[in-house]
């Protein structure tokens, strides 16, 4: 029988050749004894076939839909508004009168205002004497639910285990309402005072669940929502996980010296954006006023 390189060095036109196909068939016991022969012959392997992986195309960074706050020099210094969808926890020092924020906030846009410590026909009041229009604000009595009975009078719920979960049950009646109506309608949900749930008596897992329902809205409207809470009114345990879920937070404090109280507005945290790291001084007046002076040291 020829060898293998008298076979392929040949010059004798050979079409087909049994032995050969049996040399070289992969499975044939021939080629194995050919092998672990003593002939000094080396078969060349073609080169492995090298697969290369397509390298991901970073996506171009994308600036976040700005919405305004209503508040036009505390736009500008933020660098612009709030990204859309954004849920923003307002933490207040009870003193500071920190609801006037709330108040301006509606002037941006369709608002749905939630009242949890008062009446809305006392807080639209005190939205109307600051000179804010109140057309396009839908005021929801929490309030009345909860401490008035059907015939108006006063009642103390408070501790009531049962009617606290009734009351949480109303809040996502009216969230789901919202996302129904106004899906992709950029709307304001604005809750004064979220401290209000948070204070209820009923399981932790019950006031997260409202969160993440307030949070899910903000995101399917586009909108913002504001979440009012006051300071030094409940657990830390449960505040520090809303500010870990929560888009924003607006801390507003104040500081006493010799002769004035300073209203100041921190926001350490804004997703989708560089937080400003300065604290912005404001007052009161026609709604709030931001102090665009610099402190030198």
């Amino acid at each position: 029988m020829p060898g293998l390189d008298d076979v392929l060095n040949g010059h004798d036109n050979i079409i087909y050749d049994t032995d050969v196909d049996g040399l070289l068939n992969p499975d044939s016991k021939q080629l194995e004894e050919f092998i672990e022969s003593d002939d000094d012959i080396v078969l060349e392997q073609e080169p492995e076939t090298k697969t290369f992986i397509e390298p991901k195309v970073a996506q171009p960074h994308l600036s976040p839909e700005l919405l305004s706050s209503g508040i036009f020099v505390l736009d500008k210094n933020i660098g612009g508004g709030l990204p859309a969808g954004s849920v923003i926890y307002l933490s207040a020092a009870t003193k500071s009168m920190s609801e006037i924020f709330l108040y301006q906030f509606t002037q941006s846009r369709k608002t749905y205002y939630f009242c949890t410590e008062r009446r809305p026909k006392f807080v639209q009041q005190d939205i109307q004497n600051l000179n804010f229009d109140v057309s396009d604000i839908i005021f929801i009595d929490v309030y009345g639910s909860y401490y008035l009975s059907p015939h108006g009078e006063m009642i103390d719920n408070t501790g009531n285990e049962y009617v606290d979960a009734k009351i949480v049950e109303f809040m996502e009646y009216n969230i789901n309402n919202i996302l129904s109506e106004e899906t992709g309608s950029e709307v304001n949900i604005i809750v004064d005072s979220f401290s209000f749930f948070l204070n209820l008596n009923v399981n932790h897992g019950v006031i997260r669940r409202l969160l993440n329902i307030i949070y899910e809205t903000t995101k399917e409207t586009s909108g913002l929502s504001f979440l009012y809470g006051m300071k030094g009114s409940h657990e830390h345990l449960i505040e520090n996980e809303i500010f870990n879920i929560c888009d924003a937070i607006f801390d507003v404090d104040i500081e006493k010296t010799a002769d004035k109280i300073i209203n100041k507005l921190s926001i350490p945290k804004l997703r989708g954006m560089t937080p400003n790291l300065e604290m912005i001084k404001f007052k009161i007046g026609d709604g709030i006023q931001i102090d665009t002076t610099k402190d030198i040291a």
